[in-house]
């Protein structure tokens, strides 16, 4: 038997945490590693996407996405203050999940339409997409970067049964807005569907003539935005519900110059470069009045702030 300071022994255990393979790894290494793997899985999918915007004028937003969403993630981690990392159990889920469904729609392919099938491939890439950030990066930059995360929904292109409608009531629409500047011009007119009747010309508002890649594209600019200059969550809103009743709006415009201008200076408008190239003239109008909307409701924000700070006690 020995007498003296009685010592403790601990254990030898691995330096390592449990669980560190995050940790261990780079997150924006791990994070590539995931994005290459995407690309190997959907790059029929994100190929047919990209071709399909580059010929249908319908989707030619889906260029803007991918690189505004980027930026945006970008923004806000030059400005973001470091803190811990935490992975949600939701993201391997959501990885596994867009993995099995790619699967599935490659397995029934045969009994889908193409265009379902390349809106399913894109929804899965997607997911795969912000899954893949989620688990590198973890839960505080994920929701930092929600909107830009879920902004590349924006890549998804309609199906066919969703996108046909879609103009349809952007054809009705914008025929109604004519319909009625045309009354406000005191101009006679009969408006039979998409077909307007004035003295001298009738006019169809076909699907050409929808203005859904101006309107697209008006969306997704007034959705930055609002996201970049706006803090309140039901301004936010606000402005982009009201995007889409003006890009109807300022499409009925369109059709009433080009129209008032055939009949009153020369009829080669309805065949010239405003007809043709002109849709760009009235994007400017409408994103004006955004952009106007969005200073009035800025201004609201501040004059909150300032009551807030006068007042903390108040209601915002």
């Amino acid at each position: 038997m020995t007498t003296g300071s009685s010592q403790v022994v601990k254990p030898i255990a691995s330096s390592a945490p449990r669980g560190s393979f995050f940790s261990a790894v780079s997150p924006s290494f791990l994070f590539s590693i995931l994005a290459l793997i995407s690309l190997a899985l959907w790059w029929r999918a994100l190929a047919s996407t990209f071709d399909l915007a580059l010929h249908d004028d319908q989707f030619t937003h889906i260029f803007l996405i991918l690189p505004i969403s980027a930026a945006l993630i970008f923004l806000d981690w030059k400005s973001a203050k470091p803190g811990s990392i935490r992975h949600a159990k939701v993201f391997p889920s959501l990885l596994l999940s867009a993995v099995l469904a790619n699967s599935i729609v490659r397995w029934i392919a045969v009994s889908l339409s193409y265009d379902v099938q390349l809106s399913l491939s894109m929804l899965a890439l997607v997911a795969f997409w912000i899954a893949s950030f989620g688990l590198c990066f973890g839960d505080g930059p994920s929701r930092r970067a929600l909107f830009p995360l879920f902004f590349l929904l924006g890549m998804v292109p309609f199906p066919d049964f969703l996108l046909n409608p879609i103009v349809a009531g952007l054809q009705r629409g914008s025929a109604a807005a004519a319909h009625l500047l045309f009354a406000a011009a005191r101009v006679p007119v009969a408006q039979r569907g998409v077909l307007l009747h004035i003295p001298g010309l009738t006019l169809e508002v076909a699907r050409e003539c929808s203005s859904m890649r101006s309107s697209a594209i008006l969306v997704v600019t007034t959705m930055v935005l609002a996201h970049l200059l706006l803090h309140s969550p039901w301004r936010k809103a606000l402005i982009i519900a009201v995007a889409i009743p003006l890009s109807i709006a300022k499409n009925g415009l369109r059709i009433f110059v080009i129209a008032m201008l055939a009949t009153r200076v020369d009829r080669s408008f309805l065949t010239g470069r405003l007809h043709r190239q002109g849709g760009i003239i009235f994007l400017l109008i409408a994103l004006a009045a955004i952009l106007l909307l969005i200073w009035i409701l800025r201004k609201g924000e501040e004059e909150a702030a300032k009551r807030r700070a006068q007042n903390p006690q108040s209601l915002p």
